[in-house]
């Protein structure tokens, strides 16, 4: 998530300005669904073809996961700045969903119509990403992937791992510091790669496209289900912490409004 930039022949206090947590105004709707959909098809293919790539260079799993989650810093914080001032750069459904619901009360954000386009937007573009590092690294394009995620160990690793971004993202927009996104964001999930047992996929469109691949970043099938409905509990959790942490206060009842 990001701020859009000022065009350069309009005053930068004349250009309209996102709201924190907000889609920028004046996009086309079209213009931001192909976003979400360029920028988790991006992602997804930086985190499968690292993964691939990792694994053909060394047979060290911890060095495996050490080049699978440095690309995925570099990237993810590319990708953030870069569309950010499109679409809002959210890439996962359980960011989009947070924000509708923060809207529904009252709150700015997308509106259910645009939910409805965002949400498939990342689902496809997570698949035709893993469907395109397969190719670039000559693998079957599309193959199940057979590694087992089941184990309830890494259900809660999810939820943390969710808890934590919806946490940051939405208190970053609470405190009007949405700004740091690129960076704070993509830090943060290079952190969950290592502190959390799941190595922090927490997005259910990046779930869904990395069961298409049969290799160092896949999901079985069979684990996706899961994986998806305790991330949408860590969304709920993370905005429930939100809520709590950055209360917004009352004024006092004898203060003179400014």
């Amino acid at each position: 998530m990001g701020t859009a930039p000022a065009a350069e022949s309009v005053p930068a206090a004349d250009v309209p300005q996102p709201a924190p947590g907000a889609t920028p105004p004046r996009t086309p709707l079209i213009a931001r669904a192909a976003a979400e959909l360029v920028g988790t098809a991006a992602l997804v293919a930086i985190v499968v073809g690292s993964g691939i790539q990792a694994t053909s260079l060394t047979k060290d799993v911890g060095l495996q996961l050490l080049a699978n989650s440095t690309a995925t810093v570099f990237g993810l914080g590319v990708l953030i700045a870069l569309l950010g001032p499109v679409s809002g750069a959210h890439f996962n459904p359980a960011v989009t969903l947070a924000e509708w619901w923060t809207a529904r009360r009252g709150g700015t954000g997308v509106i259910a119509r645009e939910l409805a386009v965002y949400v498939p937007s990342q689902i496809v573009g997570a698949i035709m990403g893993a469907v395109l590092a397969d190719a670039m690294f000559g693998e079957p394009l599309v193959k199940w992937s057979t590694h087992d995620r089941s184990a309830g160990n890494l259900l809660l690793g999810e939820v943390v791992a969710t808890a934590g971004l919806i946490f940051l993202i939405f208190g970053l927009a609470r405190t009007d510091r949405l700004r740091f996104a690129p960076v704070a964001v993509a830090s943060y999930i290079g952190a969950a790669y290592w502190f959390t047992s799941s190595t922090s996929f927490a997005n259910p469109a990046v779930t869904i496209g990395r069961a298409f691949t049969d290799t160092f970043a896949g999901i079985a099938p069979a684990s996706v289900p899961a994986f998806v409905v305790v991330q949408l509990v860590g969304a709920v959790v993370g905005l429930a912490l939100v809520a709590v942490v950055f209360m917004r206060g009352k004024p006092d009842a004898g203060t003179p409004s400014a």
